[in-house]
């Protein structure tokens, strides 16, 4: 992403305090940027004495969530460490919500990769081979993320696996309703979604073992590296949890760009015909060459031992929670409570998703 401004309400110098307490030398930092383009975490990049650091916060108006959201990445995070699965490494976590007037706060590394919705670099901008096995990549990244044993890394207790499935549909039917209780959010017109929960429910297959489930996988939460045909680190962490892995999977899928096989340089712009698909990696689709979703199941069944039967399921649950998540902006907008460009922009992106999800389901 373009790199901003860095917000006038982060006091550097506060971090700068505490981390020096903690090991890290007191500076210089420079070259202090605003990176990423979503609303969710403020998240700056740094030179630190000549260390290449991101800091990342909860937003300038926090959730009554957010704090705990970002103990919870920082404890993954730092968890990883050691494994073969692409993350940032985690520096150091700030737990006293004091130092920066009550949010809590952490340092990762900085990565060398690019954002797929943004510019493409290296190798996948003029190779379509490239981006064919980067994407191919995204795939293998999440099966290695789920063969990670979570409780041998100490996140045993991260999670509620038992019944993880069975939770799911009642948890956001329940979850969309809530939606009604703002103001000015005349009710739920998304379309599907009882017929959705009906299926899910009827079709929901039996549990398997836990793993790490990021919780939000797509390409848009990834960074490619810029010298090699790969994905050099997964972000954007805040909805992990332990549960059933392949559930990320069906995310990867029902997120995927349409026309991705594409290799002539004709790709898909980012949505689908009507505009309304929530599409991610808009800027790496649009050149092309990116491989099938039938492709990137196998790319992941050749590398995991799970049960890839019930796809189809996974997938039409990932496109049924997305869409009623992102609604929730939507929902917000019309209170006031956000912005009302981009909360209708995200209730047509959840209309895609559940097409999608429909028609995965047949409903």
């Amino acid at each position: 992403m373009t790199p901003r401004p860095a917000p006038d309400d982060v006091d550097l110098a506060a971090v700068v305090r505490w981390a020096a307490a903690h090991g890290l030398p007191a500076g210089p930092v420079t070259d202090v940027r605003r990176v990423g383009g979503g609303t969710q975490n403020i998240v700056l990049r740094m030179d630190w004495a000549g260390r290449d650091l991101v800091l990342r916060r909860p937003p300038e108006h926090p959730r009554p969530s957010s704090n705990s959201v970002l103990r919870r990445e920082m404890r993954v995070l730092a968890a990883l460490a050691g494994s073969d699965v692409p993350h940032p490494g985690f520096v150091l976590g700030c737990d006293d919500e004091s130092v920066l007037g009550g949010v809590v706060f952490y340092l990762m590394e900085g990565v060398a990769g690019f954002h797929p919705g943004d510019a493409v670099q290296g190798p996948c901008r003029t190779d379509a081979a490239a981006r064919h096995a980067a994407a191919l990549d995204t795939a293998a990244a999440l099966a290695r993320l789920a063969a990670v044993d979570h409780e041998a890394i100490g996140l045993g207790d991260l999670g509620r696996p038992e019944g993880f499935l069975a939770r799911q549909v009642p948890r956001w039917v329940e979850h969309l309703a809530s939606y009604d209780r703002l103001p000015g959010y005349p009710g739920s017109t998304l379309p599907h979604v009882d017929a959705l929960a009906r299926w899910l429910t009827d079709h929901r297959p039996p549990d398997a073992r836990p793993g790490i489930v990021h919780g939000d996988y797509h390409l848009n939460n990834v960074l490619l590296a810029p010298d090699a045909a790969r994905v050099a680190a997964i972000v954007d962490w805040e909805m992990c949890t332990i549960g059933d892995p392949l559930l990320d999977l069906g995310w990867l899928l029902v997120t995927w760009p349409d026309g991705a096989a594409g290799s002539d340089g004709a790709g898909s712009d980012g949505a689908g015909s009507d505009g309304a698909a929530p599409i991610a990696g808009g800027a790496l689709a649009a050149l092309g060459g990116l491989p099938t979703p039938a492709e990137l199941a196998a790319h992941y069944a050749a590398r995991s031992d799970r049960d890839l039967s019930a796809l189809d399921w996974y997938t039409a649950l990932a496109g049924f929670k997305l869409a009623i998540v992102i609604e929730g902006t939507h929902a917000r907008a019309l209170a006031g409570q956000a912005d009302a460009d981009t909360g209708a922009l995200l209730h047509r992106h959840a209309v895609g998703l559940l097409e999608r999800a429909a028609a995965v389901a047949g409903v």
